[in-house]
């Protein structure tokens, strides 16, 4: 009985994260997802103030050919888990292309978290794979490294080494951890 009751929930759970993933695209389709002027909004909004509040990372905004913040990903979970969110492709402090964010996950998880995160493309190459796979899973491909408050202390740009640094900022919620390993981003062409 009790193996039929955990088999119920799990189906449900991985349901309920697709209908949420699927969802997210459905809104896309309806014109409900962000426009490219919000996104651009949100975008420099976020950089900016990640820029004033991490020395670390404004110093590599100023060092990397591009730079693709996620001002604002959503995510739930009750152990199987749903996150999504739109971003902009700056290089040179102008937009270049547009991208969603979504990931499912399974575990021992609950609640609902918002964050952004940025991605600092410090090589030709790592941009290059972005533009040419059609859709990058973030842990495939060039390498990455999340940069926490302790490494970006330490962080100089002389000692850059990695192809791309992500930088995880402005949480707000009740889940425990967030990490954006799994990611799926697709490039996107907003209204």
């Amino acid at each position: 009985m009790k193996c039929k009751i955990l088999v119920l929930t799990v189906t449900l759970q991985i349901v309920l994260a697709s209908a949420l993933l699927g969802g997210v695209a459905f809104a896309q389709g309806l014109g409900l997802a962000p426009s490219a002027s919000q996104i651009d909004s949100s975008a420099s909004s976020a950089l900016a103030a990640l820029y004033s509040q991490n020395p670390a990372a404004k110093a590599l905004g100023a060092k990397a050919r591009a730079v693709l913040v996620f001002p604002d990903i959503r995510k739930g979970a009750f152990i199987v888990g749903a996150q999504y969110g739109y971003g902009a492709l700056r290089k040179g402090g102008t937009t270049v292309a547009y991208y969603r964010t979504g990931a499912a996950s399974y575990g021992f998880q609950a609640g609902v978290k918002q964050f952004g995160y940025a991605l600092f493309f410090m090589t030709d190459a790592a941009l290059n794979y972005l533009n040419a796979s059609g859709g990058w899973a973030i842990g495939t491909g060039p390498s990455l490294v999340v940069v926490d408050q302790g490494m970006a202390r330490s962080l100089t740009t002389t000692s850059l080494r990695a192809d791309v640094y992500a930088f995880v900022f402005d949480q707000k919620g009740l889940m425990g951890g967030v990490g954006i390993e799994g990611s799926k981003i697709t490039r996107i062409m907003p209204q």
